[in-house]
């Protein structure tokens, strides 16, 4: 262990003084925060140097990680566009597929000698001759775009910068894209280079500096501004946000006019996703009134709420999303956190439900509104994402692309069970094991969660999944409230000052893991990422007895001064911030770097970051182990520190590989 320099630090937040002796951690260029990072990467080094399980895991994850990944293709006049990835390809390839047989439209893997630029956002123009395409360089959020001629493989002058979050919007003319950007960075201080976002016009063949500026609000610095285009290309609008609250604005205009944008919503009372219009007649996925959302029509020419038509009400399970496909609505249901497809007609009526083919997750779902083929992607735990055709006017499905794995997954099996939390809420897990596995109590486990951000966690593939179960180990996943699993009710139950039910939903989880046999406390890890990793690290200071080990991802650490770097501002609206003296009460209290006592044995913890996090940025989890080391020296905490990653966009598939390889050394040695 090393002996870290502390400052005096003290910073009075509402009359209460709260020490940082590790501040000096959040300049990454300093000369003592670079010396500390050396010392900490020996020190990292120095645990996985004898691992022996390092090198059979490696070559058993790279031929499980061996097979095709298939990505939902799409339609685009008389091509089908799509992504797939060979094997072990670091990226995905982008493909286009029409008469003539199939080619490569843009390979990111050429742009890298690592893999390590990304393609993270590609759309077509409406006659198939463009693409536009976003990168991103060692997992940054920062993005930029260029444009790539389809029938010649040229890649045009076109280059656009200073893009985070922004959809790409092709004109219906397909003269040029609608995108949203923030200032030059030189053009304003580094507090306001993630405010000022701005709407854009790019026309093909010129440059940057020339696009038109469509939508600003200067009087509104914090807005997030999402361009779109309505199907029939008659109309513009603009999905408005602030950071990541659920509730937005929607602002919108006829397309081709110079008439201002109409602030149709504009209260940020609920969420409201667009679907369809009819002309005037526009339908939006809403959760106003409606936890689990409902459908409802607004007429432009009549939009007072009074006027406003409930198309199909709220039901029993949440409606997830919904497609406006061949005149029709698809609507893709949560049921227990998994996924079930419906087709209604324009008029709200049920038509017939969709066979699916598994209990799992949809991943994409594609389609033209005046056609009836649509594509739609599924995956489980045991089964990574097959692509399907459904025809929706025959109501027939066929297989359109699926893997064959390097093993035999019908071994194993995935099951549901259902937990009560602290408070009496009943919360769903999904567990996956080998079938024969005996519950002794005996079996290593790794619960992972979430809870937070509307995000649900509905079955997903994860080829390392399979290593941890070949080796005996069982996977488990809580539905935590946070997510969206069960509407907006679930959400609001797990974030701001309900917070601490999240924590108490993962706890009880593991509580139910060990009362059901599956494992024991000393073989019980749990892992998170991001908003997950300050889940594990919540977890393991307020219950250092019930864990045997704790893997932390990205996390976010510091709740007092979470919202000071990069986007931290934007997560305000879930968390709370600690200038509000109420908000500072709870942060306080659950904040886990606020939270480490002195003497405490924790459990062996592996902090995992990356030197290019510009999302939740690498000071959180080098303050943590810092502290942890400092006041409780008998606790195992290893820093692993990526270099050229970020927040996980983009990973090319060697780092995941490298990383799970480091997982397992870390769970083989601490849980035995």
């Amino acid at each position: 262990m090393t002996v870290v320099k502390r400052s005096n630090v003290v910073e009075d937040f509402h009359g209460t003084q709260v020490e940082d002796p590790y501040r000096w951690l959040e300049d990454p260029k300093s000369k003592d925060t670079l010396s500390w990072v050396e010392e900490v990467g020996k020190q990292c080094d120095s645990y996985f140097h004898n691992a022996k399980s390092k090198e059979e895991d490696r070559e058993r994850l790279t031929e499980l990680w061996n097979f095709p990944k298939y990505f939902v293709p799409k339609r685009v006049k008389d091509k089908l566009f799509y992504q797939k990835n060979d094997g072990l390809q670091n990226q995905a390839v982008l493909y286009v597929q029409d008469r003539n047989g199939e080619k490569v439209v843009i390979d990111p893997n050429q742009l890298s000698d690592d893999g390590t630029v990304a393609m993270t956002n590609c759309t077509a123009s409406s006659d198939g001759r463009y693409v536009a395409y976003a990168t991103s360089t060692h997992g940054s959020d920062w993005q930029e775009v260029y444009v790539k001629d389809v029938e010649t493989g040229e890649t045009l002058n076109d280059h656009l910068q200073w893009l985070k979050f922004t959809p790409i919007k092709w004109a219906p003319d397909d003269s040029g894209f609608f995108y949203s950007r923030y200032p030059h960075p030189d053009t304003v201080s580094e507090e306001e280079q993630g405010q000022h976002h701005k709407v854009y016009y790019h026309r093909i063949g010129t440059d940057q500096s020339e696009d038109e500026l469509i939508y600003e609000r200067p009087d509104a610095k914090d807005y997030l501004f999402f361009p779109s285009i309505t199907h029939e290309g008659d109309y513009i609008f603009l999905n408005v946000n602030v950071g990541t609250s659920a509730q937005n604005r929607f602002y919108v205009k006829k397309y081709g006019t110079d008439e201002e944008f109409h602030r149709l919503l504009d209260d940020a009372d609920a969420q409201y996703t667009y679907v369809h219009n009819e002309g005037a007649r526009f339908y939006f996925l809403t959760n106003l009134d409606a936890p689990k959302n409902r459908l409802i029509a607004i007429d432009l020419n009549e939009p007072e709420r009074e006027n406003w038509e409930e198309v199909i009400a709220e039901q029993e399970d949440s409606m997830h999303a919904v497609r406006f496909l061949n005149g029709q609505f698809v609507i893709a249901f949560l049921h227990d956190a998994h996924h079930q497809l419906y087709v209604y007609h324009l008029d709200g009526s049920k038509s017939h439900p969709i066979d699916v083919p598994m209990l799992g997750s949809i991943t994409d779902l594609t389609g033209k509104h005046d056609e009836a083929e649509m594509y739609f992607g599924m995956t489980s735990y045991l089964s990574p994402t097959a692509v399907y055709r459904y025809d929706i006017e025959k109501d027939e499905l066929s297989t359109y692309a699926e893997s064959e794995l390097a093993i035999e997954t019908s071994q194993f099996e995935t099951v549901q069970e259902f937990y009560t939390s602290k408070d009496g809420t009943r919360v769903p897990v999904f567990i996956t094991k080998r079938k024969d596995l005996p519950l002794d109590g005996e079996n290593p486990v790794i619960l992972f969660g979430y809870g937070g951000f509307n995000i649900s966690l509905t079955p997903a593939f994860n080829p390392a999944v399979l290593r941890w179960l070949e080796k005996g180990g069982v996977y488990a996943v809580a539905n935590l409230r946070g997510g969206s699993e069960y509407g907006e009710n679930w959400h609001e139950a797990g974030m701001l000052e309900n917070k601490q039910n999240v924590f108490d939903d993962f706890i009880s989880a593991g509580e139910y893991l060990i009362e059901q046999n599956y494992t024991k406390k000393e073989k019980l890890s749990i892992m998170g990422g991001s908003n997950g990793g300050l889940l594990v690290a919540a977890c393991m200071v307020q219950r250092p007895d019930l864990f045997g080990a704790v893997i932390c991802r990205v996390p976010v650490i510091d709740m007092l001064r979470y919202h000071k770097f990069t986007i931290g501002k934007f997560w305000i609206p879930e968390f709370g911030s600690a200038e509000n003296p109420e908000q500072f009460k709870y942060l306080y209290e659950y904040s886990p770097l606020h939270n480490v006592q002195q003497g405490v044995k924790y459990p062996p913890v592996l902090i995992a970051t990356a030197a290019s996090d510009d999302r939740v940025v690498p000071a959180h989890a080098k303050k943590f182990h810092a502290t942890l080391q400092e006041k409780t020296p008998e606790t195992t905490s290893v820093l692993r520190l990526e270099s050229k990653a970020g927040h996980g966009l983009g990973k090319p598939t060697s780092k995941l590989i490298d990383e799970w390889v480091d997982f397992y050394a870390f769970l083989d040695k601490e849980l035995g």
